[in-house]
């Protein structure tokens, strides 16, 4: 993870485009169109552009240029209303840049983001990256179904 630094999204200027292709793009398939889009995602990520505390978002950045974020939300997915309300959403690294524990420190960033806000329990939901997250403190907390995909719970206590 040499010369990478995370920041929020608010230090970034004008990398909230690119962030929302990305997210999109790799998660677009687990919510309806009518509720999260590209125009939306775009949206989300300007407007955390403009704070520190959640929702927000943190942007891995590497000689001027994002190789990874994640976000610290609200509510993740609209199915999910109601089972936690402060989520770890949108975990993302480049591909070129996987395998150098950005991805892990991104997980960090963010849980010690949600101690400082006093957030008592948060959550993620992952299709096939349960494992990752156990290693970095997070309980299987079960099964949900998110257009038509298995996903898995999970949560921290994060302090």
């Amino acid at each position: 993870m040499t010369g990478v630094a995370i920041r929020p999204l608010a230090d970034c200027p004008g990398q909230a485009s690119r962030l929302a292709r990305w997210h999109f793009g790799h998660w677009g398939h687990f919510y309806d169109p009518a509720d999260w889009n590209l125009a939306t995602a775009t949206a989300e990520l300007e407007d955390h552009a403009t704070r520190r505390g959640r929702p927000t978002t943190l942007v891995a950045m590497r000689d001027g240029e994002a190789v990874g974020s994640v976000s610290l939300v609200d509510e993740d997915a609209p199915e999910l209303r109601g089972v936690g309300d402060a989520w770890l959403a949108s975990l993302f690294v480049r591909p070129a840049s996987r395998g150098h524990g950005i991805g892990a420190a991104l997980v960090r960033a963010c849980v010690a983001l949600a101690a400082s806000e006093r957030v008592p329990r948060l959550w993620l939901f992952t299709p096939e990256h349960a494992g990752f997250y156990a290693a970095l403190g997070w309980r299987d907390q079960g099964a949900a179904t998110l257009r038509g995909r298995s996903v898995h719970l999970m949560d921290i206590v994060p302090g």
